[in-house]
């Protein structure tokens, strides 16, 4: 993709506007906690300590919003306290430029860091970074320093305190998680009616995984129905396309694929029924045809084999989930562990360490960022406007370790604040609002913004533009900054950061075939131990198989992920186009899903063992891994080994007496051969 190509994509996708839910009693809390705290400070103390806490209050509410499976007050807490950390520190060198510098490099550094630790901690981290700017410069001695950063972290604890006292749907951000991954499983059920090889996305199981992990504290008040139904959502998957695919399952035409059609139907509208429930916390409402058709005894006259199988093992498993997504009062037992944020502490240092090596872009971005930082307040003080802060505060808030979010924020922060300034500024000067009505539009932007956080960058920044011009303004702090300052510097701290990913870049397109190759490692990996359990039949739930489909799903989450941020990089493909890339996931897709076909049949614990199944294992364990070492050397890669166990068996020669382990190794065979044939194109 060319540069003007790239350029045209990102300022479309920075300025556009999405429809989504609103939350307006969620923004309301927000905007009330900030509400009494800037005005108790702007009673008791004044409207630069008011501005202070203000900050405070308006950051702490802002961490609540992440995307985060931890308690919201954890959050405010957190991005209060180091709010007030970075900016005490901030204000004790501050009168010197030297020492100031140095620490605004250090922890713009750290924060570029944090970005290995999640997304939240980047976010919060870097606005810390950004409000800090500001911040510094309200107090007027060490003593006051002191007393605005006290403040700042006591907007944060009235954030934590109106969580507790108000909340807004207890476990909602789980609820939906879990509702989603459900109601995605029933989608998937409807598309295999029509297509009995439809694809799944995973992103919506491993959502769920994530959020089901919870703190100890978390874990005496969870509701015992968002615990349990991830795991059967987990193992409905695989009887589902098993029951659906023609090569294992029922014939594509007949009496049998007309029962298939009416069994999947059915367990979609069970599924939704559950998700419905699971998200509003209502009992489960199940659609009496759906019962009807799962309870029928036609099943056992007109299936048979496998796919009989199959529909006995989806219908309670069915029955599991809708006993499971029932509303109970009792709390759920054997919680996935989350750690508590002070333990969390060591991993998120380590996860950080891990970063510091040559070729991370975690790395990268955290060097950008520090230049950047720095680079743009010295040009932003040395420059007449005023303020210079400006320029440094847009550069670290829309900063990203990815190209497309990088350039997408630039243009949309620029838009906003343009829009933003521009209103506030004509309001202030026109009207001239004192202390209390600038604080009063300073909270109504702040509701704004909270409302529309989700709907896009653009729509948000406008808010935030205009809620800094009306709290500096309650003490004439930059009243008489124009709009045309404002705006310059922003646009300089846009265009700064839009450099450094053009000088000192982290390209994603060069590295797709190493994630190419680590998702067919992982995809060969799942497929052996399956497999392999045929040989040595341990059970249907196999903690060794579980451990190998989730490491596969974390290797194909990151492989798309690359692909989407590879997208709109002014990148040639060096070696993989985009269609190729996108023909070698499918590739991949399908030799994953054949593993998954063999999981649904995994054979009872006891049951007879299939001693050739064994070899079939270690082929494809040694032939992917060879594979996946090809495809990162730039080869085409080859299924030898594996193709000769696969034509002995044909042959009869050793061939073990099970249709589904011969035709699972014929269809494995063709999904690695369309691989290597889209590699060598």
């Amino acid at each position: 993709m060319s540069w003007l190509r790239a350029l045209k994509e990102t300022a479309r996708s920075g300025l556009s506007v999405e429809r989504r839910r609103l939350e307006p009693a969620v923004a309301g809390r927000g905007a009330l906690g900030l509400a009494l705290v800037v005005g108790v400070s702007l009673a008791l103390f004044g409207p630069a300590v008011a501005a202070s806490s203000a900050f405070g209050a308006f950051q702490a509410a802002i961490a609540t919003f992440q995307r985060s499976y931890r308690p919201r007050p954890t959050l405010a807490l957190a991005s209060g306290a180091s709010l007030a950390v970075s900016t005490f520190l901030g204000y004790l060198t501050g009168a010197h430029l030297v020492l100031f510098l140095l620490l605004l490099a250090v922890w713009t550094f750290v924060a570029g860091l944090a970005w290995a630790v999640g997304p939240t901690a980047g976010i919060i981290a870097s606005s810390n970074v950004a409000i800090m700017l500001v911040t510094v410069t309200l107090p007027t001695s060490v003593a006051t320093a002191a007393g605005h950063a006290a403040m700042i972290a006591v907007g944060g604890l009235v954030q934590a305190v109106l969580i507790v006292l108000m909340p807004v749907r207890r476990w909602g951000a789980q609820r939906d998680a879990l509702a989603d991954a459900l109601a995605a499983e029933a989608d998937y059920a409807r598309r295999l009616r029509h297509d009995p090889t439809a694809s799944f996305d995973p992103v919506p199981l491993m959502t769920a995984r994530s959020a089901a992990a919870v703190t100890p504290r978390q874990a005496r008040r969870r509701p015992a129905e968002l615990h349990g139904a991830r795991g059967l959502a987990e193992r409905i998957r695989p009887v589902l396309a098993s029951l659906a695919d023609p090569a294992v399952g029922a014939p594509a035409e007949g009496p049998q694929r007309d029962r298939v059609r009416e069994l999947l139907g059915a367990a979609g509208e069970v599924l939704d029924a559950c998700a419905h429930a699971i998200r509003h916390g209502e009992p489960v409402e199940l659609p009496p045809a759906a019962v009807a058709a799962l309870r029928t005894p036609d099943t056992g006259a007109i299936l048979s084999g496998a796919p009989r199988r199959a529909a006995t093992r989806l219908a309670a498993l069915l029955g599991d989930v809708v006993e499971t997504a029932e509303p109970r009062t009792e709390t759920a037992a054997g919680a996935r562990s989350r750690p508590t944020l002070l333990r969390l502490l060591p991993v998120a240092l380590g996860r950080m360490r891990a970063e510091l090596r040559h070729d991370s872009p975690v790395l990268r971005h955290a060097v950008r960022v520090t230049a950047v930082a720095t680079a743009g307040y010295l040009l932003g003080t040395a420059l007449p406007l005023g303020h210079g802060y400006w320029a440094p505060m847009a550069s670290v808030m829309v900063m990203r370790p990815d190209f497309s979010q990088t350039y997408a924020r630039s243009v949309a922060r620029f838009g906003g604040t343009l829009v933003g300034v521009a209103l506030a500024t004509g309001i202030v000067q026109t009207a001239h609002p004192g202390t209390w009505l600038s604080a009063g539009l300073a909270v109504f932007c702040a509701f704004g913004m909270y409302l529309l956080m989700r709907t896009g960058y653009a729509a948000s920044q406008v808010f935030v533009a205009a809620y800094v011009v009306f709290l500096l303004g309650m003490e004439g702090v930059g009243v008489t900054q124009t709009v045309r300052d404002r705006v310059l510097l922003t646009l300089l701290g846009g265009l700064l950061a839009m450099l450094s990913y053009a000088v000192y870049p982290a390209w994603e397109t060069p590295r797709l075939r190493g994630r190419l190759a680590d998702w067919l490692t992982a995809d060969g990996r799942y497929a052996a131990t399956v497999v392999a359990h045929y040989a040595e039949p341990a059970g249907p739930v196999c903690p060794d198989v579980r451990e190998a489909l989730l490491a596969n799903r974390a290797a194909r989450i990151a492989w798309q992920e690359g692909v989407a941020r590879a997208t709109h990089e002014p990148v040639r493909h060096r070696g993989m186009s985009r269609a190729a890339a996108g023909e070698a996931e499918d590739a991949l897709a399908q030799c994953g899903r054949v593993a998954m076909l063999l999981e649904a049949h995994l054979p009872e614990r006891g049951a007879p063992p299939v001693p050739e199944a064994a070899a079939l294992a270690e082929a494809l364990r040694r032939a992917t891994e060879r594979g996946a070492k090809a495809v990162r050397e730039r080869r085409t890669p080859r299924w030898e080994e594996l193709r000769e166990t696969v034509e002995a068996w044909e042959r009869g020669e050793g061939a073990p007496d099970h249709f589904l382990l011969r035709k699972g190794a014929v269809l494995l065979l063709a999904a690695l051969d369309e691989l290597s044939a889209v590699l060598a194109r």
